[in-house]
């Protein structure tokens, strides 16, 4: 498990974003997100990658490098907890 993780477990931030799901998933399961990650250069949302592109490659191809995807992933993950609650 990556330390990153633990942390966010720790926080009471569940992890139901993935960096190796679909970007088309992704959008259909959290609709809310797609402008958030139009918004970081990524937009494959609207492209058929979307179908077979997970969110990491997604990431990579736009230049971002792991720190920074993890970073990201944690962050979309702390916005799904934050809909949910509302």
């Amino acid at each position: 498990m990556e330390a990153w993780f633990s942390i966010i477990q720790e926080k009471g931030v569940e992890m139901k974003l993935t960096k190796d799901m679909l970007i088309a998933d992704i959008v259909n399961d959290y609709p809310y997100l797609a402008e958030y990650i139009m918004d970081l250069g990524v937009h494959c949302i609207g492209c058929g990658a979307a179908m077979f592109e997970t969110l990491e490659q997604g990431f990579l191809g736009h230049g971002m490098s792991d720190d920074e995807i993890d970073t990201i992933i944690i962050e979309l993950n702390k916005i799904i907890s934050d809909h949910e609650k509302k």
